[in-house]
């Protein structure tokens, strides 16, 4: 490599640090040695002087330094540029001349007429007949979109793409046509395929919305699946809803059952007026765990059905008490029979929801009951202890007689130190 052309390299790799916008995310330092590998690929398959191989490499090195000034138009000002370097670089003006020629060659609606200039075209669009074509491509979509230049959709620019490689660009040296055409076309093969690809994607979706669309403007059939589903989930719901509140009520009564056993009962024979309370409290407790019970408790039903019973839409398929006596065969037919009469369907999940309801009814019914009876019987047992409590105040005090004096003490079991009981006469 001349000293011309590294000195040149190093300009236009200073002059893109510092003016280039980084929205140019395909024409930069990048693509410039892009450009110049393949200007040297081309070379050093051709017969050209070293003159010209220094020319139109400093041409590719120098062709894109015009878009730190403009976009359109970039060529001029990259010969303006380039122009100005060389000069200061001592370059004869008929060297500058050839290479801003060369530079000019670049502009793509142009057909180059010198030996150079065709060299430094194919190597402009190398990238058409290379395997990254694809991500080269996607970063000059990229980077027309972020100038504000245009905003091409997926399919817009895989149309743009198959129009320049097939209708608007052609390589015209002999080693770009040996090498790279071959993988240009296939490029462009590939293009066509993900365009009719995305073609019949994109026709495939349009008839998904047009049937959807029209599903859901002819047929009721989604607003009335949309209801049984609904309504059938919330009945469910409040199911378990209700027997989870049976549950707390059976434990809360089985720990207070349990603390009354194992407390007061052993106390009674010692303080009888905690009777009555304590008899309260136990029968509160208990009436709220049988109430419980029956509110949760399953109805066991027949479990069979007849034939006749299906053929003339009597039975609810839907539901397990109905059939959970009858043999698979006898049951598999009823099914079919029930699939296919979308009239026995509706009615059988219409049966399934009424009775939902109804037994949600009974449970409901027995647990606000229950709960009542829970409340009111908590009252009256804390009431009645509080009464016994109150006008029994020495209840506690026991008179215990002497049999050596024949003196009578009295004895209060409640303690004012640890394990000790307070006597006193």
């Amino acid at each position: 490599m001349s000293q011309l052309i590294e000195k040149t390299d190093k300009f236009v790799f200073d002059l893109f640090k510092e003016h280039l916008p980084n929205t140019f995310i395909y024409h930069n330092y990048t693509h410039t040695k892009r450009v110049l590998k393949s200007v040297k690929e081309i070379v050093d398959n051709s017969n050209i002087s070293s003159e010209d191989s220094e020319i139109v490499q400093i041409a590719a090195l120098l062709h894109d330094v015009g878009y730190i000034k403009t976009r359109e138009g970039h060529e001029e000002e990259s010969v303006k540029i380039a122009t100005e370097f060389l000069k200061e670089q001592n370059v004869p003006q008929e060297k500058i001349d050839a290479i801003n020629v060369c530079i000019l060659e670049t502009k793509f609606k142009d057909v180059p007429h010198t030996e150079v200039g065709k060299i430094i075209r194919d190597a402009d669009a190398s990238h058409f007949g290379k395997d990254y074509f694809d991500e080269a491509s996607e970063f000059l979509r990229k980077e027309l979109e972020l100038q504000d230049v245009k905003t091409y959709s997926s399919n817009e620019w895989l149309e743009e793409n198959i129009k320049v490689l097939s209708t608007k660009h052609q390589y015209f040296t002999d080693y770009a046509l040996k090498n790279w055409q071959g993988q240009k076309e296939e490029n462009l093969t590939s293009l066509i395929k993900k365009k009719k690809k995305e073609k019949k994607k994109l026709k495939k979706e349009e008839t998904k919305a047009k049937l959807k669309a029209k599903y859901k403007d002819e047929s009721p059939e989604r607003a009335i699946q949309s209801f049984y589903r609904t309504a059938l989930r919330n009945h469910i719901k409040l199911s378990d809803i209700a027997d989870t509140k049976a549950n707390i009520l059976l434990s809360v009564n089985a720990i207070i059952i349990s603390l009354v056993l194992a407390n007061l009962i052993s106390k009674l024979d010692t303080n009888p007026y905690l009777t009555y309370p304590t008899a309260l409290f136990t029968l509160v407790g208990v009436i709220s765990m049988i109430m419980s019970i029956i509110a949760t408790r399953p109805n066991i039903t027949s479990g069979q059905f007849t034939k006749e019973d299906v053929e003339n839409k009597e039975v609810n398929l839907t539901f397990f008490g109905n059939f959970h006596k009858m043999e698979l065969k006898e049951f598999e037919w009823a099914i079919d029979e029930l699939l296919n009469d979308k009239e026995y369907v509706y009615k059988s999940m219409t049966k399934d929801l009424y009775f939902l309801g109804k037994v949600l009814d009974r449970k409901y019914r027995i647990l606000r009951a229950t709960y009542t009876v829970f409340m009111v019987g908590i009252i009256l047992s804390v009431i009645a202890f509080a009464v016994a409590l109150k006008t029994n105040p020495g209840a506690d005090i026991k008179d215990v007689l002497e049999p050596e004096t024949g003196n009578i003490y009295k004895i209060e079991p409640r303690s004012f130190e640890a394990d000790s009981d307070v006597l006193f006469a």
